[in-house]
C-alpha cells in the first residue's frame, strides 16, 4: 500500500487552488462538496469557476501564486498546468508541512486524490495509486451501480434511532446484531425503495421491542424482473438485489449469464414451465417462496422479462401479502421492448404506429380471449407473447377479422442474447415462416407495419467485458 488511505475534515477551513482552468474548477468543486472555504489564485477564471465566484461560493485572487497565500490554509491544490508554478506550490506547502495535490504529477503530491463514490455520509474511495486512473474510475463506476441511490438516506436513518437502540439495548453486542439484522432487513429495503415514513413507524417499533427483532427470523421476497436476456440489460436494483439473495427462485427464461450474477453461495431453485413440462405448480411456487421467507431467508423470485408483464407476478405479490410477507417488486425490461430494440423495429412510429399493444399467445384454456377486432385494426402494433406454436391460428383470427394478410411481421428469438434470431415476413405466412426457420422460442412475434424497419441494423453480437 504505497498510500494511507484517510478522510481529511474540511469543513469551514481554508483550501487553496491555484489555477484558473477546468481543472482547477474540478478539485474546487471536489473541495466545496467537502465544505472548505475555497480560495482560487489565478489571474484569469473559466466559465465555471466564474459562475462560483460571481455566487459568492469562493473567492479569488486575481495574480500569480506567492508562497504567502498558503498562511493558514489546510489544504492546497496545484493546478495551474504550468510545470514550474506547480512545482513552487508544492515545495512551498511542503515546507509548511501542509498537505497538498499536484494535478498530474503524482511525484509532487503528499497525497492523491482517489476515485470517489458520494453517498453522503457514506464515501467510498478507490485509488490506485496514480498507476492507473483510469481504471480506478472504472472500478468505481462498478462500485457506483452496485450501491443504491438512497444508501446516505439509509445511513442519516439508521443515525437518527443509535440513541433509542442504545438505551433499549446496552450490550454493544447485542446492538451490532441488531443493526447486522436491521440492514438486510425490510425496514432498510422500505428506506431504499423510498418508503422514509412507512418505514418509520416499523423501526419504532423495532426499537420497543428490541428482543423481538433480534430472535425475530422474517424474510423477505424480491419479485425481480431478469429483462430479455442480455445480462447488461438488468436493473441496478435487480443486480444488487442478485448479489444480496439467500435464495434465487427462478424461470426457464431466465439466462444463464444472469445466475452468474447471484452470490456463489446462494441456494438455486428452478421452477421453470415449458408448455408441457412444469417443473413446479404455480402453488408450489408460491408455497416456495412464503416457506423460505419464513426461514429468515432472503429471496429473490427471478422472472424473465417484466414480472407484471405476462409473468403471473401479479399473482405472487397477491399471494405473499395475503400470508403477510414483506414482498417488493423490481421491474424488468419486458420481451417486447428489449427484443424489439434489439431488431432496430419502433414499437411505434408517427408514420405506421400510434399505438402498441401486447397479448399472449395463449390462455387458461388454449386460445387466449382477446377483441380480435380491436387488434386486427390499423395503425398500431401489435406484439405477441408465448405465440409461435400459436402462430397459424393468430394469423388466421386476424385476417378473419380485417387485418390484411399482406401486413409485415417479424418473429425474433432469443431476442439480445447471442444467439439472437430475427425473421421477417407476412402475416398469411406467419406459420410457414416459423416453421422454415426453426422457431421454436422463447420468441416474440411483432405485426404490424413497424416490422419492416430495422434489417439493417441486427444487434451486433455481445463483446466481453473487461474484467476489473
Amino acid at each position: 500500500m504505497n498510500y494511507l488511505p484517510i478522510f481529511l475534515e474540511l469543513r469551514g477551513k481554508p483550501a487553496l487552488v491555484v489555477g484558473g482552468g477546468e481543472a482547477a474548477l474540478a478539485k474546487v468543486r471536489l473541495l466545496r462538496a467537502a465544505g472548505a472555504a475555497v480560495t482560487v489564485i489565478a489571474p484569469r477564471l473559466c466559465g465555471g469557476l466564474s459562475e462560483l465566484l460571481a455566487a459568492g461560493e469562493i473567492g479569488q485572487r486575481p495574480r500569480g501564486f506567492v508562497a504567502g497565500d498558503l498562511a493558514g490554509c489546510a489544504i492546497a491544490v496545484a493546478a495551474s498546468g504550468r510545470p514550474e508554478v506547480d512545482t513552487r506550490v508544492a515545495e512551498a506547502a511542503q515546507a509548511r508541512g501542509l498537505p497538498v495535490n499536484v494535478v498530474d504529477r503524482p511525484e509532487l503530491c503528499s497525497f492523491i486524490v482517489p476515485a470517489i463514490v458520494d453517498r453522503d455520509p457514506l464515501v467510498v474511495a478507490v485509488s490506485s495509486g496514480g498507476a492507473a486512473p483510469v481504471l480506478a474510475r472504472r472500478v468505481r463506476a462498478r462500485i457506483e451501480a452496485l450501491l443504491p441511490a438512497r444508501l446516505g438516506r439509509l445511513a442519516r436513518f439508521a443515525e437518527t434511532f443509535r440513541g433509542a437502540l442504545r438505551a433499549a439495548l446496552p450490550e454493544a453486542a447485542a446492538r451490532l446484531r441488531f443493526w447486522e439484522r436491521f440492514f438486510d432487513g425490510p425496514v432498510a429495503a422500505a428506506v431504499l425503495a423510498g418508503r422514509e415514513s412507512d418505514a418509520r413507524e416499523d423501526m419504532l417499533a423495532l426499537v420497543n421491542r428490541p428482543g423481538a427483532a433480534l430472535r425475530d427470523g422474517a424474510g423477505q421476497v424480491a419479485i425481480v424482473g431478469a429483462g430479455p436476456g442480455d445480462p447488461d440489460l438488468l436493473t441496478l436494483r435487480a443486480l444488487r438485489l442478485l448479489q444480496e439473495a439467500d435464495v434465487l427462485v427462478h424461470d426457464r427464461l431466465v439466462a444463464p449469464d444472469i445466475l452468474d450474477y447471484a452470490r456463489r453461495d446462494a441456494r438455486r431453485i428452478y421452477v421453470g414451465k415449458a408448455k408441457g413440462s412444469h417443473a413446479r405448480s404455480q402453488a408450489e411456487i408460491n408455497a416456495l417462496l412464503v416457506r423460505e421467507a419464513r426461514e429468515g431467508k432472503r429471496v429473490v423470485r427471478l422472472k424473465g422479462g417484466d414480472p407484471f408483464v405476462f409473468g403471473r407476478g401479479g399473482e405472487e405479490l397477491e399471494y405473499l401479502a395475503g400470508h403477510g410477507i414483506p414482498a417488493e417488486v423490481v421491474p424488468g425490461i419486458t420481451a417486447a421492448t428489449g427484443c424489439a430494440a434489439a431488431s432496430g423495429i419502433p414499437l411505434t412510429h408517427r408514420a405506421h404506429a400510434a399505438a402498441v399493444t401486447f397479448v399472449t399467445g395463449h390462455g387458461r384454456n388454449g386460445e387466449p380471449e382477446v377483441d380480435w377486432a380491436a387488434l386486427a385494426r390499423a395503425r398500431q402494433t401489435l406484439v405477441v407473447y408465448m405465440g409461435v406454436s400459436a402462430a397459424g391460428r393468430i394469423a388466421a383470427r386476424l385476417i378473419d377479422n380485417g387485418l390484411p394478410a399482406g401486413t409485415p411481421v417479424a418473429v425474433i428469438e432469443n431476442g439480445t442474447r447471442a444467439g439472437q434470431k430475427t425473421v421477417r415476413g407476412r402475416l398469411r405466412d406467419l406459420e410457414a415462416l416459423i416453421d422454415a426457420h426453426g422457431i421454436v422460442g422463447p420468441a416474440v412475434i411483432v405485426i404490424g407495419e413497424v416490422a419492416r424497419a430495422g434489417a439493417a441494423v441486427e444487434r451486433p453480437a455481445r463483446q466481453p467485458a473487461l474484467a476489473v
